[in-house]
């Protein structure tokens, strides 16, 4: 089983991040300029929220908001879910599922240390997968011998 660390190890640790007062439009260009889906939102050195273009297609789109003078604080989901560099691929999938979320946040003594996205997992999982068919191909086909 992959660990949360590992996956860090191999993606990078930076996370993006805005400030609560950031603009929902700047923080879209941001988004747009990274190629992420989402931004975590950090006062004064702690994670108050997440934003996504889910909040943004929910809360700026449809109700007829105009996102040039939105502030982040105003569409971020607030409760966030965080995941450990001890957690596994495995459990980061299944809190993601559970709670309807695409981006875990990673904290390392209390510090924002990486993020985790949906596609982060499901890449990991299944290049596990792989290496799992490949040495059972390999077992066969060499008559028990790895």
């Amino acid at each position: 089983m992959t660990l949360v660390k590992q996956l860090l190890r191999s993606k990078g640790s930076e996370v993006v991040t805005v400030t609560p007062d950031t603009s929902v439009y700047d923080a879209l260009q941001t988004m747009a300029e990274k190629n992420i889906g989402a931004l975590v939102v950090v006062e004064e050195g702690e994670v108050v929220g997440i934003i996504s273009e889910r909040d943004y297609a929910r809360k700026v789109i449809l109700q007829g908001k105009t996102s040039i003078k939105v502030p982040v604080q105003e569409i971020m989901t607030e409760r966030v879910y965080f995941v450990y560099p001890e957690n596994t691929i495995e459990q980061c999938m299944a809190l993601m599922t559970d709670k309807r979320v695409r981006h875990l946040p990673v904290l390392e003594n209390d510090k924002l240390a990486g993020i985790v996205s949906i596609g982060d997992a499901v890449k990991a999982i299944i290049s596990n997968q792989e290496f799992m068919i490949e040495q059972l191909e390999n077992y066969i086909v060499g008559g028990g011998h790895v």
